[in-house]
């Protein structure tokens, strides 16, 4: 009868692999070449114990209680010290079943083991908690701002799946995750990018990523895709066109679905941005969906707003509408290299549009600072064209927005803007969860659907319930 194995590796980064398979050779050789996703980043990878097992359930139930095991006992197990390893399974209450177990030669590589007699029988011993094992949020917090590699990249994945949680005891955690990463964030230089859909936002940052790595820096990508409003679900399919840049060491795509937030973020895109700045990546990019003229969320959480346009996207009526123009600090005419006298005409009515707006208004209110008028550049991502002149504008936006003190007074407002998002957010959320707005809610929906009651009349009521002074239903 063909043996099953159970093996252990000892990885790159210093973790191991427990697994199983029924030809250890072809096995090796997957892990050899990549081919598993967990080994893939680790690697090389080293073969430190097997064992085999009659039956493929053996194999596999084995192979469980092992994963559950801390890393003291995988050693112990790897050394043969089967008295240290019950000694480990007794501190935790439980006493592991290793007995009928034969184990391989420590660093043996090739070569069949005698199969442990019983061994096929699922053992006893559930997974347990590692002994020693720091608490999740401290493990997060030393893997975001550990070393670069695999394990950071992997403890930021999980801190932005946290933060977008919509679990009670998850935004607990989330909250003191944040706060913790506080003093490491702050340094990173955000810029926001906007823009109609199909002007070439993804292939732009593709682009502007590379170069930038070119230049020494580390580029986190935060991208924002619709969710649609009939399933709820979103492709998130950004990161398919930066395939260069997504694969690259020094870079970190994360997208996220937009879920109905309106504005062109995501909710939780402002501390998504910290988890990225406290992980190190010193240029922080926002890519929001594609927007119309109202969506101006991102130029509320970056230091710098650039906005994308087309040639021959509108007149210069269009150009001087309010809202997204006359907050950007820069717009980008793309897609220059199809139409170049397109390309002037828009840049020529732009800069009008933009010169114009500046002279409008309150200069109190001003969104940009007497030193800085915002420009007009034409580039062209797919060919890489305009993008050294791109970041030598957002450089010196930079260094005059530093020295007159404005970036620091644009992030302070931005911090309390985003404390006000999360009252309005959280009071949002407690109204509707409010025991008493629950037990009238079913009664004012039936209510205005039958058109006894105006819609008006119907949140007061409801309103008036979450503060325990609901009178009877106005008919």
């Amino acid at each position: 009868m063909r043996p099953f194995y159970v093996y252990i590796l000892r990885c790159a980064d210093g973790s191991y692999y427990v697994g199983h398979t029924d030809d250890m050779d072809p096995r090796m050789q997957q892990h050899a070449n990549g081919d598993i996703g967990y080994t893939s980043l680790r690697k090389p990878v080293e073969l430190v114990w097997q064992g085999e097992f009659e039956t493929r359930e053996g194999a596999i139930a084995f192979e469980q209680q092992v994963k559950g095991w801390s890393r003291a006992k995988k050693e112990a197990l790897m050394a043969g010290d089967w008295e240290r390893l019950q000694v480990l399974a007794s501190s935790r209450g439980k006493v592991a079943d290793v007995s009928r177990l034969r184990q391989a030669q420590p660093e043996r590589l090739s070569g069949r083991m005698p199969i442990a007699a019983g061994a096929c029988t699922p053992p006893t011993v559930q997974p347990e908690p590692v002994e020693g094992q720091p608490k999740p949020l401290h493990s997060l917090l030393d893997g975001i701002t550990g070393p670069a590699g695999p394990i950071q990249r992997r403890a930021m994945s999980k801190a932005i799946t946290l933060l977008e949680s919509t679990r009670a005891d998850h935004r607990a955690q989330a909250d003191e995750l944040l706060t913790a990463l506080l003093p490491h964030t702050g340094q990173a230089f955000r810029l926001g990018i906007s823009g109609v859909p199909g002007v070439g936002k993804s292939t732009f940052i593709e682009a502007l990523g590379l170069y930038l790595i070119g230049l020494g820096h580390r580029v986190a990508v935060l991208t924002i895709d619709p969710s649609s409003t009939v399933s709820g679900g979103s492709i998130l399919g950004d990161k398919t066109r930066m395939e260069h840049l997504s694969v690259h060491d020094k870079a970190y795509i994360r997208p996220s679905p937009s879920s109905g937030t309106l504005g062109g973020v995501a909710e939780k895109t402002r501390e998504a941005m910290l988890v990225c700045e406290a992980a190190g990546y010193d240029v922080v990019i926002v890519e929001t969906v594609g927007v119309g003229q109202s969506e101006i969320a991102v130029a509320g959480m970056t230091d710098m707003f650039v906005l994308m346009q087309l040639p021959n996207a509108g007149d210069d009526l269009q150009a001087i509408k309010k809202g997204v123009m006359e907050i950007a600090d820069l717009v980008v005419i793309n897609k220059a290299d199809i139409d170049k006298n397109a390309a002037t005409r828009a840049e020529a009515q732009i800069t009008s549009s933009l010169r114009l707006l500046g002279m409008h208004g309150n200069p109190d209110h001003a969104t940009h600072g007497a030193l800085w008028q915002p420009r007009v550049l034409q580039i062209s991502a797919l060919l890489g064209q305009g993008v050294d002149a791109f970041w030598t504008t957002v450089a010196l936006f930079r260094d005059m927005q530093s020295t007159n003190g404005r970036l620091a007074a644009r992030r302070e407002k931005q911090s309390l803007a985003w404390m006000w998002e999360r009252i309005d957010a959280g009071l949002k959320l407690a109204f509707r969860q409010h025991p008493a707005v629950q037990e009238l809610l079913p009664q004012m929906r039936a209510d205005v659907i039958a058109g006894r009651i105006a819609a008006s009349t119907a949140a007061r009521n409801l309103l008036l319930a979450q503060a325990q002074q609901a009178p009877p239903a106005i008919k």
